[in-house]
């Protein structure tokens, strides 16, 4: 089975706790502080891979952690720093927070590699804590906890084109004949079960990528059938072929289906449905005038003052089809050339400071002291000096109560704030 969606659970590694000793000399019975600081933990990283067009590594292992850093060590030793952990995926992968849905990255176009979780910080032994005052300091920093969290890949093809229509229309057909994709081709339904990509080559006109989607059904927007296991793969493309049986070999109505195609595409995703489209009037070899209307005629009239064309083809002569995709060319042309990329919605370096960690504020002297595990982390992963470091810093002590408990225990303008090697004066 074509494997393209996977849950996962990635664990970033804990920076190693920095080191309380202190020098032993001879003849030197109270030597200064030389505990080292602790390595840093491994980030998570992920990587495109060309050899890769499947999640399917993923439906066998579920869970993935890079290594802890090593904690430090006397006579000012620094703990090793470990070793990233890096997860191939194919061009395409969308990773997503499995909670709320939201991107965190969108491994395609030009983001061939991305940190997603970053590893702790290693926390500082006790030889940087002396001072004129405290000259054997018996404390050391700890290493930054671990980032962990679930995710969800999800491959979504990277075509300029989809073929969409009813199972048994001749998408396959019609894609074996205009690329060099050789497609599985039967007669019944839901012959495609995974996404066929096909490159066409026009002499004169610029190519583009192909994607035939396996055959929708109705209900296919709400999951029934196969239906939600395919629309993914279209969210990517600039431009529709709908492909319909237009002679009705199978008792359908080819007006109908493009209506009732529209609908789910629409009920999946509004702004797929909106994306140009053309009309592929497939197997005109079979179409036998008995008297009535013309079902090229009908579908012209229907959807061409509408703005759509219909290109009468046949997958199994090939009339027809270079006009049409040379039109494909054209319209192609006209739109953005920049690949469809999803963009970031999830940021797990911020979003993970706010898990439940304890902090105090207290006042010594004329100075609040702001300490506990959720200070630490914020510092350890936030930038100061730049301008939107320290508006999240900002952010960050008003969303989690701290400007609150501060003004709870008397804070006035003008008053200082210290958190561990940070301090500032307080203003409203």
């Amino acid at each position: 089975m074509f494997a393209d969606r996977a849950k996962i659970f990635i664990r970033s590694g804990k920076g190693g706790d920095g080191h309380i000793s202190f020098r032993r000399e001879l003849y030197v019975p109270n030597g200064g502080p030389d505990g080292g600081d602790g390595g840093r933990g491994g980030d998570v990283i992920f990587e495109v891979d060309d050899g890769l067009n499947t999640l399917q590594d993923y439906r066998h292992c579920r869970k993935y952690a890079a290594k802890d850093g090593e904690p430090g060590g006397k006579r000012r030793c620094h703990g090793r720093d470990a070793e990233d952990i890096i997860l191939k995926v194919p061009e395409g992968t969308v990773i997503k927070e499995a909670e709320s849905g939201r991107v965190i990255a969108d491994m395609s176009g030009e983001n061939r590699r991305q940190v997603i979780l970053k590893g702790g910080k290693g926390g500082i032994g006790n030889q940087h804590f002396a001072t004129a005052t405290m000259q054997v300091p018996k404390y050391a920093k700890p290493g930054q906890p671990a980032q962990e969290l679930w995710v969800n890949l999800e491959l979504k093809v990277i075509a300029d084109v989809g073929l969409v229509g009813f199972p048994n229309v001749g998408k396959s057909t019609f894609l074996s004949r205009v690329s060099n994709a050789r497609p599985k081709i039967a007669n019944y339904h839901f012959t495609t079960l995974n996404p066929n990509l096909g490159v066409v080559d026009l002499e004169g006109a610029g190519g583009f990528v192909i994607a035939d989607i396996p055959g929708l059904i109705e209900g296919a927007s709400e999951g029934v059938g196969l239906g939600h296991e395919f629309l993914r793969h279209i969210e990517r493309t600039k431009m529709m072929i709908h492909v319909v049986d237009a002679a009705g070999s199978e008792g359908r109505d080819p007006v109908e289906d493009v209506y009732k195609i529209n609908e789910e595409l629409r009920n999946y995703n509004t702004q797929i449905a909106e994306r140009p489209q053309v009309i592929a009037a497939n197997k005109t070899d079979l179409i036998y005038e008995n008297g009535s209307e013309s079902p090229l005629k009908r579908l012209k009239k229907e959807f061409e003052p509408q703005g759509i064309r219909v290109f009468p083809i046949s997958g199994a002569t090939g009339a027809g089809i270079r006009e049409l995709l040379y039109y494909v060319s054209g319209e192609l042309e006209k739109l953005d050339s920049a690949p469809i990329v999803f963009q970031q919605e999830y940021f797990p370096e911020e979003e993970l400071l706010y898990v439940d960690l304890p902090y105090t504020v207290e006042k010594e002297e004329d100075v609040y002291v702001v300490e506990g595990p959720k200070i630490e982390k914020m510092l350890g992963y936030t930038n100061l000096d730049s301008e939107k470091g320290f508006a999240f810093f900002q952010k960050f002590l008003k969303d989690t109560g701290i400007l609150a408990d501060l003004e709870a225990a008397g804070i006035q303008e003008g008053d200082t704030v210290r958190m561990y090697g940070l301090q500032f004066d307080y203003y409203k």
